[in-house]
């Protein structure tokens, strides 16, 4: 950034004060004494001293609330063409006008923004839960295959034989002779 414009923005910064009503009535007082010619010694004074230049009224002189009402308005300045890094990261791109020239694209994202974040919640919830019927799956699984192993070692032959055995009460013996095979002719 060159001088000039720092000096500007220097300027654009600096407020100015009006002079205090107490120092003004001193001054005028000292003028008055000097004019009465009641001291000799504040005759001297009066020809040493520089002639001082007259205060405006306070009237006429800006309050320090003007001031700064004046330095605090929304109105902005053009918007130069450059944008630069500096005006990115001081903010001077988010002017008044800018923002109201470009409203509905915020508002646009901010809805975006939100459908996005409820659409995130939404799926870690069907995760969550996809989550815990696999669980569940893998549980009936596991339940299903031993259920089946159970099944099947009670189901075996020997295992029915042992069982017949050690029950005193079945009528049901092993068979000393094959099964017969009966034919019937097709007719």
């Amino acid at each position: 950034m060159s001088k000039d414009k720092q000096a500007e923005e220097q300027d654009k910064l600096t407020v100015e004060l009006p002079p205090e009503p107490e120092k003004a009535s001193e001054e005028q007082e000292g003028a008055a004494s000097t004019d009465a010619g009641t001291k000799p010694h504040d005759h001297a004074k009066a020809k040493n001293a520089k002639p001082k230049k007259e205060t405006a009224p306070a009237d006429d002189a800006p309050s320090l609330k003007e001031i700064i009402s004046e330095q605090a308005t929304e109105d902005d300045l053009p918007l130069s063409k450059n944008i630069t890094l500096r005006k990115i990261l001081g903010g001077d791109i988010l002017t008044t006008s800018t923002i109201r020239r470009q409203i509905w694209v915020f508002v646009l994202i901010t809805f975006f923004l939100v459908i996005y974040v409820a659409n995130r919640y939404s799926c870690q919830k069907y995760m969550i839960e996809i989550d815990q019927l696999q669980k569940e799956l893998q549980h009936a699984k596991y339940k299903a295959l031993s259920s089946s192993s159970q099944l099947t070692e009670r189901c075996r032959e020997s295992h029915v034989l042992d069982a017949l055995k050690t029950n005193k009460d079945s009528v049901l013996k092993t068979p000393n002779q094959p099964p017969y095979i009966i034919h019937i002719p097709e007719e």
